[in-house]
């Protein structure tokens, strides 16, 4: 009977004990925790409940309970499971099942780094090292970067924190492997010298990464090469260059990692990698650059004032560009926005075939002379466009049109030195472009540029178009444009010789009629439609008469016809037109021998 009353006893004891370890688990992990037994402890799964000491998982209790942890890569949340056999001195996991010693106790003479260990069970020892690494992370670590610019962060902002686990269960180990002799030894022998494990923290990269690409944002500098002018022959320096520096982020963020390894607390600065990038240009450069590379002008003696405007605007915002060696220029970006107060004009350009007013009309032209100067230097091209319509200011091929970003001319500094370009305008409406550099070309070699006409296709008929936005009898014509195929040839000779010969560029031009625009508008819409009736017919002497007649009419001269008189007039002209095209079909046809087959 006294003996049923032990057990009773016990296992009572036993079950208030394991109330008192499954409460701490849960609510506090950081408590701590005397027991006698060791546990099992899983969180989730099947099998929830409570067994004694004679369950088949061996010597302890086995306790599993359901539950989900908000942070499942967290050890002390309820979402983690611990487990313990007798002797366990491991920690493993399989999804999120752990083992650990929760009962052992460190031996004397046990560090973490400059944190003891000793006498304490698994709970107390990582609540330990947790509050010696959260009062490190409130330590200041200043980041030196750009020209001494310093900014001051925590370690907790760079994300300090350890997670070495094993490091406890080895602590726990200790001793407790061999024979009694071993373990005795072992224990004296780390009571008399210690054992100091390494305590390895480390930073979150990602937290590392985004301090240091703010460092870059606030304090890196683009490098400002010194900007120069070429006057009575020499380069003058307007403005002098300045040094970029730039942080680089991958090898600071290293540098970050590496140095917080081993960290110990107090207030550090970190030295962040910088790379410096001098700016390019000398005046030993400068000096060099004498040599005309190659030089161009063209003519816009017969434009209005606007046009010209455009033309002198254009000049002088590509006028004074330093290209250094790999450096690309793009005409548009130069030269844009085409706004007024960019000071632009309206005048004529191509759109559709047809010439329109727009705000820098005539911006080709400034494009086309640098594209032929550039040829002349021998640099590279990168893009360039022909016009829809033939120039005149330049030979077949030789243009360079400029439309948005759909047409740009584009070319790259392919030499070893720089170059600088000069533009300018004369009070004779020339636009002059030479390009300067250091001329290493042969002194014995010359190169030549030579237009070629593949073929022509001249002009034919008239192009008749409705303008709703003109009176009737407002009537405007533009000049018909002949059609070609042309290529763009360069030749080098060495002592006169030609010895290179090679095509630059093939370019077709669209052929375009003569075009007349004719007005439409008038209160009588059947006016209207009686001269938009003779436009269809594509008779520029109807259309004429139309509106001769109709003006007659308005004067009370002349009797207008009806609309079937209209009409038959229009179908007799029709029919005459198709007969005119009929004979003409059938003479080309006899003249070449071929049949034409009837309708």
């Amino acid at each position: 009977m006294k003996r049923d009353n032990l057990r009773v006893l016990g296992f009572f004891s036993r079950s208030v004990g394991l109330g008192v370890l499954l409460s701490l688990l849960i609510w506090n992990t950081s408590e701590k925790i005397y027991a006698q037994n060791e546990y099992r402890i899983k969180v989730g799964g099947a099998n929830v409940g409570v067994s004694d000491s004679s369950s088949a998982a061996g010597s302890g209790s086995v306790i599993e309970f359901e539950g989900e942890s908000s942070d499942p890569g967290n050890a002390d949340s309820l979402g983690t499971s611990y487990s313990t056999t007798e002797g366990s001195s491991s920690l493993s996991s399989t999804g999120r099942d752990y083992s650990m010693d929760l009962t052992g106790r460190i031996p004397e003479g046990v560090f973490a780094g400059p944190v003891e260990l000793s006498g304490k069970n698994y709970i107390e020892a990582e609540s330990a090292i947790t509050d010696y690494v959260s009062g490190l992370q409130g330590s200041e670590i200043s980041l030196s970067s750009v020209q001494g610019n310093t900014t001051t962060v925590t370690a907790g902002d760079l994300g300090l924190s350890w997670s070495d686990r094993d490091m406890i269960n080895e602590a726990l180990s200790l001793g407790k492997s061999g024979n009694i002799v071993a373990r005795y030894k072992t224990l004296k022998d780390i009571e008399h010298d210690k054992r100091v494990f390494p305590l390895e923290l480390s930073c979150n990269v990602g937290s590392v990464k985004a301090i240091v690409a703010a460092e870059g944002e606030k304090y890196n500098v683009a490098p400002v090469s010194p900007r120069v002018r070429r006057e009575n022959g020499a380069f003058t320096v307007l403005q002098e260059g300045n040094t970029g520096y730039e942080i680089d982020e991958e090898a600071s963020v290293e540098r970050i990692m590496e140095e917080m390894q081993g960290f110990e607390g107090g207030n550090k600065t970190i030295e962040l990698e910088v790379s410096v990038t001098e700016p390019r240009g000398t005046e030993e450069d400068f000096a060099l650059m004498k040599d005309v590379l190659g030089t161009y002008h063209t003519s816009f003696s017969s434009s209005g004032a606007d046009r010209s405007g455009n033309v002198r605007n254009g000049t002088k915002l590509i006028n004074g560009t330093m290209l250094y060696p790999g450096d690309q220029f793009s005409v548009y970006n130069a030269v844009s926005p085409f706004t007024e107060e960019n000071g632009y004009f309206l005048a004529g350009s191509y759109a559709n075939g047809v010439v329109v007013e727009s705000l820098g009309g005539g911006i080709c032209q400034v494009s086309s002379t640098l594209y032929n100067a550039a040829l002349r230097a021998e640099l590279q091209i990168d893009e360039r466009h022909n016009h829809s319509m033939i120039v005149t200011y330049v030979d077949l091929s030789s243009d360079a049109a400029i439309s948005g970003t759909q047409k740009d001319f584009k070319f790259t500094n392919n030499l070893d030195d720089p170059i600088y370009i000069e533009g300018y305008t004369t009070d004779s409406k020339e636009v002059w472009f030479t390009i300067y550099g250091v001329e290493k070309r042969p002194a014995n070699r010359t190169v030549e540029f030579e237009s070629v006409e593949i073929s022509r296709t001249e002009p034919e008929g008239v192009n008749i178009v409705a303008d709703s936005s003109q009176p009737v009898g407002h009537i405007t014509s533009q000049s018909a444009h002949t059609g070609y195929v042309g290529e763009l040839w360069k030749i080098v000779k060495e002592d006169g010789v030609e010895t290179e010969r090679v095509q630059i560029n093939k370019s077709t031009y669209r052929m375009t009629p003569k075009t007349v625009s004719v007005g439409t508008a008038a209160d009588d819409a059947a006016i209207s439609e009686m001269v938009r009736a003779a436009i269809a017919s594509g008779d520029l002497d109807t259309v004429k008469g139309t509106i001769a007649n109709l003006q007659a009419a308005a004067r009370g001269e002349v009797v207008l016809p009806t609309p079937e008189e209209q009409a038959a007039a229009a179908a007799q002209l029709a029919a005459a037109q198709a007969q005119a095209l009929a004979e003409a079909a059938a003479a080309q046809a006899a003249a070449e021998n071929v049949e034409v087959p009837a309708e």
